[in-house]
C-alpha cells in the first residue's frame, strides 16, 4: 500500500462516465482521493492549441495499487485500447505506464528506470 501516489489516466471522451465511476468507487469506496479532468477548461498545458486527449490525475492517499489496477481492468470500457493507466507510488522518480491488451491490463514500463534493460514490455 502506498502513502502517496500519483495517478493520471487517459481515456477516449466516451468513457468519461467509466471515469467518474471509477472516481467514485476512489472517494466513496476506497477513501483515498480522487482525479481531476486536467484537460478540460483552461489545463495550463504549454503550446498554443488545446490538448487532444483526455487525461485525469490526482495524488491519491494510502492507495491500495493493486486494487486500483484491478478496478481499471474490470471497468466495461467502451474503448479500452485507449485507456492507459500511469501511476507513480511513494518515493519513486518514473511512471509505470499499464495499457489494455488482449483484455487485460498489461505493464509497458521497466521495472526500474535503467537503460541497461532493454525489456520494456511486462506483464
Amino acid at each position: 500500500m502506498s502513502w502517496v501516489a500519483n495517478v493520471m489516466i487517459s481515456a477516449d471522451s466516451a468513457d468519461g462516465t467509466n471515469v467518474e465511476a471509477l472516481n467514485g468507487w476512489l472517494r466513496d469506496e476506497a477513501g483515498v482521493g480522487h482525479l481531476n479532468l486536467t484537460t478540460d477548461q483552461d489545463p495550463g498545458w504549454g503550446g498554443w492549441k488545446w490538448p487532444e486527449c483526455r487525461v485525469w490525475a490526482g495524488a491519491l492517499n494510502h492507495c491500495d495499487l493493486a486494487a486500483l489496477r484491478k478496478r481499471v481492468a474490470e471497468t466495461p470500457w467502451r474503448e479500452p485500447n485507449v485507456v492507459q493507466l500511469f501511476v507513480m507510488d511513494q518515493e519513486e522518480s518514473f511512471f509505470r505506464l499499464w495499457m489494455i491488451r488482449g483484455g487485460q491490463l498489461r505493464q509497458f514500463a521497466p521495472l526500474e528506470p535503467s537503460e541497461e534493460d532493454a525489456d520494456f514490455y511486462l506483464t
